[in-house]
């Protein structure tokens, strides 16, 4: 796991993150990309109308995995390593600590603030120039067709829409911009900026149960619908009224079984059928 060149590392560190979503290793963004000019199958279709049927007045998206195939949270911190963006300092400890996070010595929540306050020191508009620049080449292309379609029409009926994702903010600001939901919408990990520089202590942290409770604290409602794909989001939907497993990692999936939440494999992943 580890390594004195920062770039080897960043090949090793990317293809780790991918093992976190095992099957969309089968995913080209060229076959995502030709679905937005497709028709959408039936299944896609009909997961469609069983949302939009249920006339929800708000909801609550994930992000990674489930509006998009991939992470865009730990890509984003892979990216960064390659790019110079960080201090040789900062990557060599950031690095070993990745590394202690996918042996799970460090925890999720550790591993996803430390994300963010690794920038202490930067220009906020610098991290937000990067972190746009790196979601849309590397991640806009494999945003789910049906699912931005679903936010596109829940727009249309008056929904009110969040996304509540446990990656960056400045990451989660740029990605709205290709389902039209505004930044003050968006609860992502954030630190304080004093200055317009980034500083090391974190405001917000909607992971697990920090997804409920940020929920709780800022909209002050529950969701009508709530849409996630791995046990970091069982809080959030929990507490929505209606709750959909949106390509769902292995814990997910069995607990959906379990409470009867409706599964969706979105059509880039047509191996698999909807349970």
């Amino acid at each position: 796991m580890y390594c004195a060149d920062a770039l080897p590392l960043y090949r090793l560190l990317q293809i780790l993150s991918f093992w976190k979503v095992g099957a969309l290793l089968q995913i080209r963004a060229a076959d995502i990309q030709t679905m937005t000019i497709a028709k959408f199958s039936d299944k896609a279709t009909q997961f469609l109308d069983s949302v939009l049927r249920l006339e929800p007045s708000l909801a609550a998206f994930d992000c990674d995995g489930t509006l998009w195939a991939g992470d865009a949270g730990e890509g984003f911190f892979c990216w960064e390593l390659e790019r110079g963006l960080l201090s040789d300092e900062v990557v060599r400890y950031e690095t070993a600590r990745y590394a202690d996070y996918r042996q799970g010595r460090v925890s999720e929540d550790d591993m996803c603030g430390e994300m963010v306050t690794l920038h202490a020191g930067l220009t906020e508009a610098k991290v937000q120039r990067a972190a746009a620049e790196y979601f849309d080449a590397n991640i806009a292309p494999s945003i789910f067709p049906e699912m931005q379609e679903l936010v596109r029409r829940l727009h249309e009926n008056g929904c009110e829409i969040w996304a509540v994702s446990s990656t960056n903010e400045w990451v989660i600001r740029d990605a709205m911009k290709h389902f039209e939901i505004p930044q003050n919408r968006v609860l992502g990990v954030a630190a304080r900026v004093e200055n317009g520089r980034v500083t090391g202590e974190l405001t917000q942290l909607p992971s697990g149960a920090g997804k409920s409770r940020l929920i709780r604290n800022i909209i002050k409602k529950m969701p009508d619908a709530a849409f996630g794909n791995s046990r970091w989001d069982i809080a959030m939907l929990s507490i929505a009224r209606h709750a959909f497993a949106i390509n769902p990692n292995l814990d997910l999936h069995e607990l959906a079984g379990e409470r009867g939440w409706p599964i969706y494999w979105p059509d880039a992943l047509g191996k698999y059928e909807n349970a």
